[in-house]
């Protein structure tokens, strides 16, 4: 999956590929638009910068504070916190979070509540979408990882070797009983990163929210629009061409939605890059490298599970696309294709 979004206008940005194997490649402003806050704002408050990393991909905040930097320092400290809570339940690189603990064990009881959370989010979209976005995707992708990163190889894996992790992958044996969650059969893997960034991009937003922040575009892995810019314009984000992502080739305004871009640039597995990180639970086969589909919803959590659903159905399965879309209230999706033409789905 390739976040492939630029706050506009803006310098080009250098590219920033997160850790190999990550789903999500963010080419986003690392600095916020602050061209026009500046223009807005008084002397003495100067905009509060972090820059960072969320679940292993770049991610970026600007709080504009109206010279209460001691107020902005906590709720950046507060959001930090809060950050750091849910890589511990989400991330798959942490030995100790509760994603991994679960992966090993095939059950964890006593589920913190966001944990649950997420998880019944990722369920209910595998059955919006009939399995084809599948939480259970894990066994697949270290499939892939080992065969590919690990491995060298230059050609896909054994067929016999595909058949048996895709025998692991099934959403509905992931059973969610209160705080328990239970693995049905010996071997199966989860993976949350098809909505995790959205996920702690909107928890993050409600921190600072809580914090008195109504102004900002907040970036965990894929961004969020709160309310307006200060000059009470529209954020504009830009959408980049999968051939050339530091292009941007289409811009969209958003004011009080999120957005996020799926797309098998973001990671490839080979060289050629005709094996991407996408990788299609029913089929077993990665999405194309340069084709991106961008979802603009209410929520960070809806855009970021929406787009991955989304970028892996075949491009000439429009019906499928469109009937996947209408299942979301409030939701709009822009595809570019390996040619670089823009399209929305409506």
């Amino acid at each position: 999956m390739n976040n492939a979004l630029f706050s506009v206008p803006q310098t080009p940005a250098t590219p920033q590929i997160g850790t190999v194997g990550r789903r999500r490649l963010m080419i986003m402003a690392a600095v916020l638009p602050l061209v026009a806050w500046r223009a807005h704002q008084n002397a003495l408050a100067a905009p509060l910068h972090w820059q960072g990393l969320a679940m292993g991909a770049p991610a970026s905040l600007v709080l504009h504070h109206g010279g209460d930097a001691p107020g902005a320092q906590a709720a950046l400290t507060a959001t930090l916190a809060e950050l750091s809570r849910l890589e511990a339940m989400f991330s798959l690189f942490r030995a100790d979070s509760v994603l991994s603990k679960l992966n090993r064990a095939g059950r964890v009881d006593n589920a913190p509540p966001e944990f649950v959370a997420l998880l019944r989010t990722a369920l209910n979209m595998a059955a919006f979408s009939g399995g084809v976005f599948d939480p259970s995707i894990q066994p697949l992708w270290s499939l892939y990882f080992d065969h590919f990163v690990v491995g060298g190889n230059t050609q896909p894996p054994a067929a016999d070797k595909l058949a048996s992790a895709r025998a692991l992958v099934d959403w509905r044996e992931v059973r969610l009983t209160g705080s328990t969650v239970t693995l049905a059969r010996p071997r199966m893997g989860l993976s949350l990163n098809g909505v995790a960034q959205g996920f702690i991009t909107d928890r993050c937003s409600d921190v600072l929210r809580a914090h008195g922040f109504s102004h900002m575009l907040v970036d965990m892995g894929e961004p969020r629009a709160v309310a307006a810019k200060p000059d009470g314009s529209a954020w504009q984000i830009g959408l980049a061409n999968p051939r050339e992502p530091n292009r941007a080739l289409h811009t969209l305004s958003v004011l009080d939605q999120a957005v996020a871009t799926s797309g098998g640039y973001g990671t490839r597995l080979d060289v050629a890059g005709h094996f991407t990180h996408l990788i299609n639970p029913r089929t077993g086969l990665t999405a194309p490298a340069f084709e991106s589909v961008t979802v603009v919803a209410p929520n960070a959590t809806q855009a970021d599970a929406l787009s991955t659903a989304l970028a892996l159905i075949a491009r000439s399965d429009t019906s499928a696309r469109l009937a996947l879309l209408r299942t979301q209230p409030g939701c709009r999706a822009i595809c570019i294709n390996s040619a670089g033409l823009v399209s929305e789905l409506s």
